[in-house]
């Protein structure tokens, strides 16, 4: 294999945050407050952006505000690092047709379907694989495809004969596998092995282990927190073991801050390192019972995150 394919295999491993969308005081998506998120990402060493997801809350955009999402994050992060979006959303398989086709418009290196788009939670494996098959053929042959099991409104995991096809059809690059089974990431990358499909995974008490087993990464929640422990721990894992370890077990109880509210408690965090200008979604309202958590939750396990990186005698971005 050459220098050449090598890197191709790589393009799509790494940390690939799923991105927030901020919003001003009216709700309106708050242009200046997300190029300070791309670039905070980016300083903090990320390989790639996932953007318009469900972190994005890309089912409360409308189809014109979720296109104009994804076209500013290519535009902005100017080939700085990969770009990934989805913004599939819709229900009728036509429209969603259109949505993708749109997306793969912007310049994004992959447009990514959403799993529990295309087979409602009663139809069988056999119909969503066909219907996989078949909007797969409706998108730009010139863009990369991937597959994230969103967990909203159901989560749609994927069969073993849909990854499979994946792997072999050449189109596909990512899945954001939200499984969290480590027995089915095993299997998952034995399934994928030598193409050129990249599984990321969504969940940070797995992920060193499933790096182990043969996946490429990760893309959750948690990277909106630290996304440069995350960095450290996929590019040094192999070289340092030990470390990785201690750094594994920290960051998989940090992750339980993900029970905070999210998105809001990520918004929160943002806006009170200045990146954000207020910590309103769409989603859900600010406010409330875990509200009164974030501030001390938060920064208390961010730095002891900073605390054990010192300890551990790690350099991150």
């Amino acid at each position: 294999m050459t220098d050449k394919d090598n890197a191709a295999l790589e393009h799509h491993s790494g940390v690939w945050p799923v991105m927030l969308t901020p919003f001003t005081d009216t709700l309106e998506i708050d242009w200046k407050s997300l190029e300070r998120l791309i670039d905070w990402y980016i300083a903090r060493g990320v390989h790639g952006l996932f953007a318009n997801c469900q972190s994005s809350e890309m089912f409360f955009l409308s189809d014109e505000e979720s296109l104009k999402l994804t076209k500013f994050v290519v535009d902005y992060t100017n080939g700085r690092v990969p770009v990934v979006a989805s913004g599939h959303t819709a229900s009728g398989l036509s429209h969603q047709a259109e949505q993708l086709q749109a997306q793969a418009g912007t310049g994004v290196d992959s447009v990514i379907m959403i799993s529990n788009r295309l087979a409602t939670a009663d139809e069988s494996p056999e119909v969503f694989v066909q219907r996989l098959k078949e909007m797969t053929a409706q998108i730009p042959q010139n863009v990369g495809v991937g597959l994230y099991e969103c967990p909203y409104p159901y989560k749609r995991l994927l069969p073993d004969e849909a990854v499979k096809w994946c792997a072999e059809s050449g189109r596909y690059t990512f899945i954001k596998d939200t499984c969290c089974n480590l027995d089915m990431l095993k299997r998952r990358a034995k399934l994928i092995e030598g193409s050129e499909l990249h599984i990321a995974n969504a969940n940070g008490q797995t992920v060193l282990e499933s790096l182990k087993a043969g996946c490429h990464g990760y893309s959750g929640v948690m990277a909106n927190f630290h996304p440069q422990l995350w960095v450290w721990l996929v590019e040094n894992w192999k070289s340092e073991p030990e470390k990785a370890e201690v750094l594994s077990q920290y960051l998989s109880s940090a992750a339980l801050l993900e029970s905070l509210d999210y998105p809001v408690c990520a918004k929160s965090f943002q806006k009170s390192i200045g990146n954000f200008t207020t910590e309103l979604c769409r989603t859900r309202p600010i406010g409330g019972y875990y509200a009164n958590h974030f501030p001390t939750n938060v920064e208390q396990t961010l730095a002891l995150g900073d605390k054990l990186v010192e300890l551990l005698g790690i350099e991150v971005k």
